[in-house]
């Protein structure tokens, strides 16, 4: 499937108001179109364009047509222009997106119209589930897809929230409600009881945002008690963006469990978990971006609403933090740390280009710090004084000096108006002299500095951070030395490898000791320094040990090189791609669209590893600009660390340190090339510079004379305004008598005028140009005014133009038409009322235009015969004109009021002139510096030394697949060479697309300045573009590529360079190849030519040497031309044409096409010589014509075949014709195609009694395994034993999340689930082996997909030898040509991730399925209220193949009214299943049976099938046994019970013979008994999957008789059981009331429900007045429910509302909820505990009340450190495992009650004694029960319990007074103390009181009780 995103388009003409624009895109003549948008100079439509690729898989010459254009208005006169963009990028990389910007629109005459567009495209092979390119001419750029997109660019996003279920709900009684926000939309769950609810539903929501508006958006998830929308019944949120979702692998959190946090404190305890599934899902992106989690991004705002950011700073956490992964095993990783340091900023420049790139904002002083642990509520603080001063003791600063040498600045924009290029670090620069550029003669110009090369220099104070660079370029220098070791390593055999390894070991050494010495001395100032210099240190140790062993040699040396590499770049602080390519630079996305130097570098023979910025280097980078006067033009970043100098050794300075380097400055489509030497350094360490820079500095001082013209002649007087003298543009300045030196510096020499120098290239050409310009009054008639140059200013004639002397004209004055004119060249525009030059001219006249003008060129060539000899001469290049020449050869330069922006309308000529006056300067006394930092601002150059002298030969030898520039099919191309300051072009050859030139190019004494190994090391890039030259017209761009030449030093060791492939990119992509090879000469100085032979003159110039051309093969190819598919129109006589290099075939043409579709005959064979080469194979073309009249052909489409290396095979061996012919529908005799059948058993006599042994041992584990399996059976009671085997129970037990319990319950019987579609399967190659598809397109600039080639192409060598025997043919056998009526059976099991269609979020799915013109499928055969249908259908239909081969499957959602929503769609192309040779029309199963549920369905039996396939791979027929248990098959014995060992017999299991060739067609790659999972597409969000269908697809040929019976895949019905719960006793409950005696009492009672089923709540009668918490009750619940088996869910089926249609099925872990509860009459009741009990894993009951406790982790014995498994044996600990209730059918005992606590916690709260009986709904009816005590009161019988009498009578009774009145807790202290009283009074009565004494008279008184009063006393 090909998707095509529409980001947006510019239209530079819009005026805001219209009828709307739209963009058209045509594919493989299919349209599809963009909604209409208001006309806006930008537009944004971010549109998914979908196009289904039919099983036809894309091709390289696949192109897409795009057409912006008015919304009403008809073509041509709504045409805003059309363009082509090629698709060959994609089929390149089909895994990685192409993203192309600001695509120009052309005309109709091929011509800008000013027009941009930009998409993205992705390829998806199968229709559902390197280097970066160089910039190419145009606007049109291809980026890698890892490039953030623009943040006005908006897509198409899908978020989804699946929630699951919750656990551990803070609260008791909830009825609990999932809240989510995504974004501002709300969506509500199903209410649900209970602490532990289950959820599992769908929330979805669309979104059309930039990615950095999405990632912002917050998901909130809330818990409510209810739905009532109140604070105090929110029990838990959490909150996330959905960037975090965004950055995740895989776009997707699956199954996390999210802690929920009350509203309030979010820093609080945890009132739950909730397990949630978060996806989001990205229009038109299959490949990940890097995860925005990576990247801290820091920003500097300014403005009142701070939006606007001034800077931006990213840090990665790659660079700050490190992975224990990473790293060498045994070394620690460490937590993202930074600083305190300064980080620089960089942010765009208002004065500079769009494209320029950031620039440096400043620095930030900055400290990150990761801590481990609770995150602190306060989130943002100031920072205090101690940590303020701590960061501020940083380092000391030190002067830091920056000084660039310019060598050469090519392809630099033309113009009359002066280049200057300005260098600088931070906020300081400078700037070279300004320019004027010249040009060469062809089609670039170029700055002339010829020998004196300027120099600039720069100082400034940064702080002094050497170790930190130091260490880097130390590592960078190690990883990099290396990979160029190991990479001369693998090219090696024998001693040479054994010298390279030793080379590589003591070099690594060498580095590791260099690196160990400067981490020893490096001052760790930070806890990042800390960090890396630890693992540093730890890992150049290892390294050096493993160095110094010294005991690997070849393949070990270089895979430990390989582990060593990659340990030591993730300690570089670097970034290292998987496959790195060390061939080429890789350019990399920097921020902001900064060009880093790694992607400026010209390409380069020595590898580099990529290396990212040292994030605490505290130096911004070097900055590099181009200038055209206040003009930014372009520019390039190069890092600091990469040109810094340091004293300690070589391999601690940059990598471009003192080097001469090749910079691209920009991005655009022509960038500009500048050679240049860097150097950064401490200005007090660069005494050596001036060596560096290979030659003598010239330091001095100018200023400009300047003299106006009044009346005619020249003089001194000055004009207001105007200075005598000046320093720079309108900047006056002293006369130069009155200048003085610097301090410390003296003059040397006087004032001397320096004479403008301009290069004359021998040979070269210069144009002249001016303007004929012409005005008239509104209305009237075009009159001629004066003519002007570019500028504007008023020239003679050109008829009064002479040819200055030593020229001479080539091409006389004649109008250009190459630009934006009408026919005769005039462009119009809108004259102004001060004469200024208009705003814009336009190349079609209307009557408001009054002025208009058009450009006369002409050609001028140097005298050869003038100065033959000098190459460079004071001559006029430049085209200016002076008709008074008075400056000819006087140093005098025209200007016309410097710094004034006025200009007189029709100037007589210059008013001004002026001269530039120098005069030396040099040091007063000798410095320890370089002088060029001590005098900054002064002009400074290089000379003393001339240039090298190289010859450059360009082999050009030809073109591969050139794409067509317009709608010419044929190409008159020309490639155009350019290097430095010179310029060639080849021949140009007429009508072809693989044009051959066949040409060298020389360019002989090229100056080149510097030392010549830097020359060697980094040569200047040769640019080199190909361009079709067609007729008279302009020329038409095509494709350009930069390459960089082979440099010899030394003729005599010179080596042919080889020709190699180079990609070509043009404006819309991909546009070929060029083979080519460039090498570089250096010229002996005495000025006498390379001692080496010229190459062979040929008549157009130099050929190709022989040594260089590539070496040819004969060989044959061979055509399989099956047929034609999917032509449009009418189409009367088809035939194809077949082009490979200079030979074509021809197809005998079609008859009917409506009735046979295919060749007449299929077999082609064309023999030629080839390049041996793979790369170096012309591609193979095809033209289809069709018979237009008797004696014309039309073409229709063509494409292009490349990558032939997967068509070439060996020749094709004689075999014999095995088998008959009926029957031979999938045989194509392939050599080598397949494999011999593996060999399960070897047929020597020792391996034949090893594997006998094997196959017993294996032969008695199977029985111990079954005998297990048994025991396990007999002890659980296997619940689903009666279960059928039908094709659900295979599916079920072949799902990668259903574990089956054991082998034995099926048999071993499975099916392949495949995760995505059939063509996607790897080990299936798309279903096209016996044909492939070729898409034909339309020729031209927009071409039309016409229709499909399906053929096959066989490539192999042939002998040499005339007289050999010609090899037989590959294509012998072949299926019938006719079309064949098939029958077609499609299986629809299910859907899942259905996009939801009603307002509900669910949807009514059902399924429609389309084959030619039948449609099957009905709207009343939904699927009510679901997003994961279970279909469980099957469609059976006729068609003709392939006549009828395009299957339609949609999923449609059944509405109301119609028409129906179609949720998706998935396309299935029937022929590829039919004809492939893996037998993908029927899958294989794993078991033959030959009746019953799975029985072979397939039309040939596998015995015959086996000798098919045989016979097909030139096997000899299958030889059987006497009874068939074992067969022979290519030289391998097969045995039946090498298959079948350890499986019993199963019913209708067939014959031994069918079932052994059975297992032997599984062993041979075919497809397998499968079920596929497709991906559902829709029109409406084309970029959006919506949906996956998971089916299968049987196809039966009529001509092979009646197939088998269809596969019963009928939905199961859920199981109905019934579930009996008596509740017996109730113990330990809380007493939740008072009595009237102040004792705590409860009245207790049980209520009991089924998870998903509270309309079945159930309660038990009252136990009254509890006072220990117990309650004895005897009651049954009863709960009937349905049950699958396979899912181990409860089906539930109701209506969610009373207004409903349907009923929505709902799928519930079975699950009983039970609570108990304190009766209440005049408030509501109290909960008193909650107990709930999963059936599929109920906990194990306890015997007795008092061995209940709250759960097992409680329990004390089971929390001791001393157990472990092995203290028990597996019965011990199967006793604590959880039962299945619905295996072991019944449960007793007691189980725990728990309750919410306010601290958050669960205690226990009573015990229950429960039985639990789980009966199928047929043994429930044959044993009924009745609710509570009801009848039938049976199974068990439940009698009354015995419960304490409940009144007050007990009252009179003092006994119960006591019992019940007394608090228990007092019981026992009360009977102590009644028996201690008691004993005391027994005493009492025992023991006599003592007599007292008794005095005489005194009567005896008797002792006085209390309250008794006292009598009297008795007299005697």
């Amino acid at each position: 499937m090909l998707r095509c995103h529409v980001v947006a388009a510019r239209i530079p003409g819009a005026t805001g108001f219209g009828p709307g624009v739209l963009l058209s895109v045509c594919f493989r003549g299919v349209p599809r179109r963009t909604q209409v948008m208001p006309e806006e100079r930008s537009l944004t439509w971010n549109e998914e364009l979908v196009w289904p690729l039919d099983m036809c898989p894309l091709s390289a010459t696949d192109t897409l047509g795009l057409r912006l254009r008015r919304g009403d208005c008809p073509l041509p006169m709504g045409d805003l222009g059309a363009t082509t963009v090629s698709l060959d990028q994609l089929v390149a990389n089909p895994n990685l997106p192409m993203a192309v910007r600001d695509i120009p629109l052309l005309d109709y005459r091929e011509r800008p119209t000013g027009c941009t567009v930009t998409l993205r495209c992705h390829h998806d092979p199968h229709g559902a589930a390197g280097d970066v390119p160089i910039v190419t001419p145009g606007h049109g750029q291809v980026v890698p897809e890892v490039a953030v997109t623009p943040a006005e660019r908006k897509e198409d996003f899908q978020v989804r929230v699946r929630v699951v279920r919750a656990r551990r709900l803070r609260g008791n009684d909830i009825k609990a409600v999932v809240r989510v926000r995504i974004g501002r939309q709300k969506f509500r769950s199903r209410r649900r009881s209970g602490n532990n609810p289950y959820f599992n539903e769908v929330f979805c929501q669309d979104f059309r945002l930039t990615p950095e508006q999405l990632v912002a958006l917050p998901i909130h998830i809330q818990v409510l008690h209810s739905p009532n929308i109140c604070t105090k019944a929110v029990i838990g949120t959490f909150e996330l963006d959905i960037g975090t979702v965004y950055s995740a692998p895989g776009r997707s959190l699956s199954g996390k469990w999210l802690s929920l946090r009350p509203p309030q404190h979010l820093q609080g305890r945890s009132q739950g978990l909730l397990q949630v599934s978060l996806a989001v899902r990205r229009a038109g992106e299959r490949a990940p971006l890097p995860p925005i989690c990576d990247e801290i991004v820091l920003e500097i705002l300014r403005g009142s609403c701070q939006t606007k950011a001034i800077g931006r700073a990213t840090l990665r956490l790659s660079q700050i933090s490190r992975d224990p992964d990473e790293l060498e095993e045994g070394t620690p990783g460490f937590f993202p740390s930074f600083g305190p340091s300064f980080l620089p900023f960089y942010g765009p420049r208002p004065d500079a280009a769009r494209d320029s790139g950031p620039v440096y904002r400043g620095r930030l002083l900055l400290e990150l710090c990761t801590h481990a642990g609770t995150v602190p509520r306060c989130q943002r603080d100031a920072v205090a004084a101690v940590d303020a001063e701590r960061a501020q003791s940083r380092p000391p600063r030190c002067q830091l000096g920056l000084c660039g040498v310019f060598y050469s600045g090519t392809a630099v924009p033309g113009g009359p108006e002066g280049l200057s290029l300005e260098l600088g670090i931070g906020a300081t620069a400078a700037a070279t002299a300004p320019v004027p550029p010249a040009f060469d003669g062809n089609f670039y110009h170029h700055l002339p500095w010829f020998g004196d090369k300027p120099v600039v220099a720069v100082t400034s104070q940064w702080e002094d951070t050497g170790h930190r660079w130091d260490s880097l370029n130390l590592l960078r220098a190690l990883c990099q030395r290396l990979e160029g070791n190991l990479a001369e390593l693998r090219g090696q055999r024998g001693d040479t490898a054994r010298d390279v390894g030793t080379k590589l070991l003591r070099e690594l050494g060498q580095d590791c000791e260099a690196a160990l010495r400067c981490l020893e001395e490096q001052p760790a100032l930070t806890v990042l320094d800390q960090q890396l210099r630890g693992c540093r240190r730890l890992l150049l140790r290892r390294l050096r040990a493993e160095a110094g062993a010294g005991d690997r040699h070849g393949d070990t040396l270089a895979t430990a090189a390989r582990g060593w590499l990659r340990r030591a770049a993730a300690l570089a602080v670097e970034v290292t791609p998987k496959n790195p390519k060390i061939h080429k630079p890789k350019p990399r996305r920097a921020e902001l669209g900064a060009v880093p130097v790694a992607a400026l570098t010209p390409l380069s023979p020595c590898p580099r590893v990529p290396v990212s910025p040292q994030p605490q280097a505290g130096v911004p980078d070097v900055q590099l600009w181009l200038l055209r006067g206040h003009l930014r033009v372009a520019s390039a970043r190069v890092a600091a660390t990469d040109v810094l100098y340091s004293p300690r050794c070589p391999g601690a300075c940059g990598r471009f340190c003192g080097r001469i380097v090749t910079l691209f400055l920009g991005c655009g489509h022509r960038p500009p090339q500048v050679r240049v030497r860097l150097w950064l350094g401490r200005v007090t360490e660069s005494g050596e510079l001036s060596r560096l820079l290979a030659g003598r500095l010239r330091f001095y001082s100018e200023t400009y004379e300047e003299q106006p013209r009044l009346w005619g002649k020249w003089g001194s007087r000055r004009l207001r305004g105007l200075p005598a003298f000046c320093g720079g543009p309108a900047r006056a300045a002293p006369p130069r008598d009155e200048l003085r030196p610097p301090r410390g510096w003296r003059w040397d020499g006087p004032w001397s005028v320096e004479r403008p120098r301009r290069l004359r290239a021998e040979g070269s050409a210069v144009p002249d140009e001016l303007y004929e310009n012409q005005s008239r009054e509104p209305g009237g008639d075009w009159a001629s005014t004066a003519t002007t140059d570019t500028a504007g200013v008023a020239v003679p004639p050109k008829e009064e133009v002479a040819c200055p002397q030593g020229w001479r004209v080539t091409c006389d004055w004649h109008v250009d038409t190459e630009g934006t004119e009408d026919e005769d060249g005039w462009q119009y525009a809108v004259g102004t009322e001060d004469g200024s030059a208009p705003a814009a001219w336009h190349g079609e006249g209307q009557r408001c235009h009054t002025r208009r003008r058009r450009r006369w060129v002409r050609i001028r060539h140097r005298d050869s015969d003038s100065d033959s000899g000098a190459q460079e001469r004071d001559t006029d290049t430049r085209g200016t004109l002076d008709p008074e020449e008075l400056w000819e050869d006087e140093p005098w330069q025209p200007e016309c009021f410097w710094g004034c922006t006025f200009r007189p309308p029709v100037p007589a000529g210059p008013r001004c002139r002026r001269r530039r006056w120098q005069r030396g300067l040099v040091p007063a006394e000798p410095a320890a510096v370089a002088p060029l930092f001590l005098l900054q601002g002064a002009p400074v150059g290089t000379g003393g030394t001339g240039p090298g002298r190289f010859q450059l030969r360009c082999y050009i030898f030809q073109a591969l697949d050139l794409a067509p520039g317009s709608s010419s099919t044929s190409i008159d191309a020309t490639a155009q060479v350019s290097f430095v300051s010179r310029s060639q072009s080849t021949r140009a050859v007429r009508g072809a697309q693989e044009p051959r030139w066949e040409q060298t190019l020389l360019f002989p004494r090229v100056p080149l300045f510097g030392d010549p190994r830097s020359v060697r090391e980094e040569p200047p890039a040769v640019l080199v573009e190909v361009w079709d030259r067609r007729g008279q017209g302009p020329a038409l761009f095509l494709g350009r590529c930069v390459c960089s030449p082979r440099v010899w030093l030394d003729a005599a060791l010179r080596e042919p360079p080889p020709l190699q492939p180079r990609a070509l990119r043009g404006p819309r992509g991909a546009a070929g190849e060029l083979l080519a090879a460039f090498e570089l000469l250096q010229e002996p100085e005495d000025g006498s030519s390379v001692p080496l032979s010229p190459p062979p003159l040929s008549k157009d110039g130099f050929g190709i040497p022989p040594e260089l051309r590539p070496r040819l093969q004969r060989v044959a190819l061979e055509v399989l031309a099956w047929g034609l598919r999917g032509l449009r129109g009418a189409v009367r006589e088809p035939r194809l044409e077949l082009r490979w290099g200079e030979q074509s075939l021809w197809t005998p043409p079609i008859r009917d096409m409506a009735t046979n579709p295919n060749f007449p005959s299929s077999a082609l064979l064309l023999t030629l010589a080839v390049p041996e080469d793979e790369r170096l194979v012309p591609p193979i073309r095809l033209r289809l014509w069709d018979r237009a009249g008797p004696e014309r052909r039309r073409l229709l489409g063509q494409a292009r075949v490349g990558d032939l290396g997967r068509y070439r095979c060996l020749p094709p061996r004689p075999e014999p014709v095995l088998g008959s012919g009926d029957g031979c529908h999938t045989v194509v005799s392939m050599p080598e195609e397949l494999e011999p059948l593996s060999v399960p058993v070897p047929s020597s006599p020792c391996s034949r009694w090893w594997s006998r042994f094997l196959a017993g041992a294996q032969d008695l584990l199977g029985r111990l395994r079954n005998k297990w399996a048994e025991e396990q059976e007999e002890e659980e009671e296997e619940y689903e034993g009666e279960e059928q085997r039908d094709w659900w129970s295979k599916f079920y037990a072949s799902m990668e999340d259903k574990n089956p319990k054991s082998l034995r319950g099926n048999n071993g019987d499975r099916l392949r689930i495949y995760s995505s579609e059939l063509e996607a399967v790897p080990e299936f190659e798309g279903l096209q082996d016996f044909c492939h598809s070729f898409p034909l397109c339309q020729p031209g600039r927009a071409p039309a997909p016409v229709g499909t080639f399906k053929g096959l192409f066989c490539i192999y060598p042939v002998p040499e030898e005339a007289g050999a025997a010609p090899a037989p043919r590959c294509f012998q056998r072949l299926p019938p040509r006719q079309p064949q009526p098939c029958l077609v059976r499609v299986y629809i099991v299910r859907a899942f991730e259905l996009s939801p269609r009603d307002v509900t979020g669910l949807s009514d799915p059902y399924v429609r399925v389309a084959l030619g013109k039948k449609t099957l499928g009905q709207r009343d055969q939904y699927v009510p209220n679901t997003l994961e249908p279970v279909f469980g259908r099957m469609f059976e239909l006729s068609a003709t193949i392939p006549l009828e081969k395009d299957l339609r499957v949609t999923i449609l959602d059944r509405d109301k009214v119609p028409p129906d929503q179609e949720i998706g769609s998935t396309t299935i192309d029937l022929e590829n299943r039919l004809l492939a040779p893996c037998r993908a029309h029927c899958g294989l199963p794993t078991r033959y049976r030959a009746a019953g549920p799975g029985c072979w369905r397939d039309q040939l039996c596998p015995s015959r099938a086996l000798e098919l396939l045989a016979g097909t791979r030139g096997l000899p027929p299958p030889r059987y046994s006497r009874g068939g248990t074992a067969l022979s098959l290519g030289g391998h014995r097969f045995e039946l019970c090498h298959f079948e060992r350890g499986h019993p017999p199963m019913p209708h299991s067939g014959s031994p013979r069918e079932r052994l060739a059975l297992h032997v067609l599984n062993l041979c790659g075919l497809v397998p008994e499968h079920l596929e999972t497709r991906g559902l597409r829709s029109h409406r969000q084309p970029g959006l999957e919506q949906g996956k269908l998971q089916m299968w697809v049987d196809i039966f040929p009529a001509s092979l008789g009646p197939p088998g019976p269809p596969v019963n895949i009928d939905p199961r019905k859920a199981e109905g059981y019934e579930l009996r719960c008596v509740v017996w006793n109730v113990r330990d409950t809380d007493l939740g009331d008072i009595n009237l005696l102040g004792q705590r009492m409860s009245d207790i009672y049980v209520c009991g429900w089924l998870d998903g089923l509270p309309e079945q709540r159930q309660r038990t009668d009252i136990h009254y007045r509890s006072l220990d918490g117990s309650g004895a009750f005897n009651w049954r619940f009863v709960f009937p429910f349905e049950f699958l088996a396979a899912e181990k869910l409860c089906a539930i089926r109701r209506k969610e509302h009373a207004w409903s249609l349907d009923e929505t099925l709902l799928k519930v872990p079975p699950k009983l909820i039970l609570q108990v509860w304190d009766n209440d009459k005049l408030k509501a009741d109290d909960l008193l505990g909650i107990l709930e009990l999963e059936l599929m894993r109920l906990p194990r009951p306890a015997r007795s009340a008092r061995l209940c406790r709250g759960s097992p982790g409680e329990l004390p014995w089971l929390s001791r450190a001393w157990l472990s498994p092995s203290r028990f044996s597996r019965c011990r600990l199967s006793r604590c495992s959880p039962l299945n209730l619905f295996r072991s059918r019944r449960a007793r005992g007691w189980w725990p009650c728990t309750l919410q606590e306010e601290e958050g916690g669960q205690r226990l709260s009573g015990k229950l004694e429960l039985s639990l009986e789980l009966l199928p709904a047929r043994e429930a009816e044959e044993r009924p029960v009745g609710k509570g005590r009801e009848e039938p009161n049976q199974h068990p019988t439940l009698p009354e319990p015995r419960r304490p009498k409940s009144s007050f009578l007990w009252l009179r009774s003092p006994l119960s007074l006591v019992r019940h009145g007394v608090p228990r807790r007092y019981r026992l202290c009360l009977g102590l103390g009644l028996l201690v009283f008691l004993l005391l009074l027994l005493l009492r009565s025992f023991v006599p009181l003592a007599a007292a004494p008794q005095r005489p008279g005194v009567p005896v008184q008797p002792p006085q009780l209390p309250g008794v009063p006292a009598q009297p006393p008795v007299s005697p």
